[in-house]
C-alpha cells in the first residue's frame, strides 16, 4: 500500500508536466505550481480532519463522516494497516484537486486558487469520496454503485467542479481568436508517461491487497489505455488527417480514467471495448467547447468528465457479475449525482473566492503571463540561448520586450 501511494503519489508531479506542456510558455510555471500546491495544503488537511470525515470508523452518516480521527492523535504505529490506508488515500485526495487547474489556465489568481484547493477539498472532495468509499457508511456505496478506484469522486468530481470554476472566471483574453499551442509537447508526453505509470498504483492498488483482482485491474489499466490512444488517433485521423502526439497523450489519459471505475469489474475484452469507445468519445468531447462556447483550457471537461462517465456508466453492462438495466441505472445515480453536486457547490465556492479575495487574475498579469506576476521567475531564461530569437508568447523581459542575446525583439 505506501509503494501504490508512492506511485499515486507521483502522478501529481505527471500532472503538472502533462499540463505544464499544453500552456503557452509564459504561464507554464504557475501551471506547474497549481499542481504542486495540492501536495501542501491537501496533505495537511488530510491528517486534521480530512481522513476523518472521509473514512471515520463510527459514523452512521451516508453523507459524512464524524472525527474520530481528527489529528490522527489516536493513531499509532500498531495501527499500521490502518496509516497505509490513510497515506494511500490522501494521494487522491491530493490528486483530485490539481486535476481541475487545467480547466482554468493561464487566468487565475494564485492565491485565490490556494483558497478555492482549501475550500473545495472541504467541502466537495470528502464528503463525495465518503458516499462512494466507506463502506457501510457512504449513500451511494450502500446503492451498490462500482467506483473502484475514483471515476465519481475523482473524475467526474473533478471534471464538473473545473467546468463550474471555469464558468464562473470567464474565458482567456483570445480565446478562438488567438493560437494557445502547447509550448512543450515532449514535455506533455513525459507527464503523460508519468501518470500511466503512477496509475498502475492508483488502480491496482485499490485492491488493497496484492490478490488477483489486483493483478486483473493492473492488466485491464494497460489494455484500455492502450485501446484509448488508438480509439483518440483513429477519430483525429478521419476528423483531421493527423496522428498527434497531443492526441496520443490525451488518448492515454482518456483510457486511464475511463476504466479506473470499472478495470476491477470487466474482463479483457471489455477493458478494450471500454478503451477504444472513450478514447473516440473524448476526442469528439474536446471540441465542445467551441460549440458551447465555455473556456476549459486543457479539456478537463471532455476527458475527466466525460471519459469519466464512460467508465462508469459502461460498467452497468460489462460487469463480468451482475451486468444489466438495474445496474446501468445505480451507476448512472453515481455519476449524475457527484456531477450534479460537484457543479452546484463549486460554483458557489467559485463565486465566493471571486467576491472575496479574487479569482480571476488582471488583463494585464494574464497578458504578460503569470509566472513573472504570481512567482517572480520565469520557465526559459532565453536571455542565455545566444540564438536572437524568442519563441513565440515568451514572457517580456526589461521594458516590455523579450531579451535573447543583444537583441530585443517586441513581445
Amino acid at each position: 500500500m505506501v509503494v501504490s501511494a508512492a506511485m499515486v503519489m507521483l502522478m501529481t508531479p505527471g500532472l503538472a508536466f502533462f499540463y505544464g506542456g499544453m500552456v503557452r510558455v509564459k504561464s507554464a510555471l504557475n501551471m506547474l505550481m497549481m499542481s504542486f500546491i495540492s501536495l501542501g495544503i491537501v496533505s495537511v488537511l488530510w491528517v486534521l480532519y480530512g481522513f476523518s470525515l472521509t473514512f471515520s470508523e463510527t459514523s452512521t452518516s451516508p453523507i459524512l463522516g464524524n472525527l474520530d480521527f481528527i489529528g490522527f492523535q489516536d493513531i499509532t504505529v500498531d495501527q499500521g494497516e490502518l496509516l497505509a490506508f490513510a497515506v494511500f488515500q490522501l494521494m487522491f485526495a491530493i490528486l483530485t484537486p490539481a486535476l481541475m487547474s487545467g480547466a482554468l489556465a493561464d487566468r487565475v489568481k494564485f492565491s485565490g486558487w490556494v483558497l478555492f484547493v482549501f475550500l473545495w477539498v472541504t467541502v466537495v472532495y470528502f464528503p463525495v469520496a465518503h458516499w462512494v468509499w466507506a463502506a457501510d457508511q457512504g449513500w451511494l456505496f450502500n446503492q451498490g454503485v462500482i467506483d473502484f478506484a475514483g471515476g465519481t469522486a475523482v473524475h467526474i468530481n473533478a471534471g464538473a467542479g473545473g467546468l463550474a470554476a471555469a464558468l464562473v472566471v470567464g474565458k482567456r483574453i483570445g480565446f478562438k481568436k488567438d493560437p494557445m499551442r502547447p509550448h512543450n509537447l515532449p514535455m506533455v508526453l513525459l507527464g503523460a508517461g508519468l501518470l500511466w505509470f503512477g496509475w498502475f498504483g492508483f488502480n491496482a492498488g485499490s485492491a488493497l491487497s496484492p490478490n488477483g483482482t489486483a493483478a486483473m485491474m493492473a492488466l485491464n489499466t494497460q489494455l484500455a489505455t492502450g485501446a484509448a490512444v488508438l480509439g483518440w488517433l483513429i477519430y483525429e485521423r478521419i476528423r483531421h488527417g493527423a496522428f498527434t502526439t497531443l492526441g496520443a497523450a490525451s488518448g492515454a489519459i482518456a483510457g486511464l480514467v475511463a476504466i479506473t471505475p470499472s478495470g476491477a469489474n470487466v474482463n479483457p475484452m471489455g477493458a478494450v471495448l471500454i478503451g477504444i469507445l472513450a478514447g473516440a468519445i473524448c476526442a469528439w468531447a474536446v471540441s465542445l467547447k467551441y460549440k458551447l462556447g465555455f473556456d476549459d483550457s486543457l479539456d478537463v471537461v471532455g476527458v475527466h468528465l466525460v471519459g469519466g462517465v464512460v467508465g462508469t456508466l459502461l460498467v452497468g453492462f460489462l460487469a463480468t457479475e451482475g451486468a444489466g438495466f438495474e445496474q446501468f441505472g445505480k451507476q448512472a445515480l453515481g455519476a449524475f449525482s457527484v456531477m450534479g453536486y460537484s457543479f452546484v457547490v463549486t460554483y458557489l465556492i467559485a463565486l465566493l473566492v471571486q467576491k472575496t479575495i479574487g479569482f480571476r487574475a488582471t488583463e494585464e498579469e494574464e497578458v504578460a503571463g503569470l509566472d513573472l506576476a504570481y512567482h517572480a521567475e520565469t520557465g526559459y531564461d532565453f536571455s542565455q540561448t545566444g540564438t536572437g530569437s524568442v519563441p513565440a508568447g515568451a514572457v517580456p523581459g526589461a521594458a516590455g520586450a523579450a531579451v535573447t542575446g543583444e537583441k530585443k525583439v517586441d513581445a
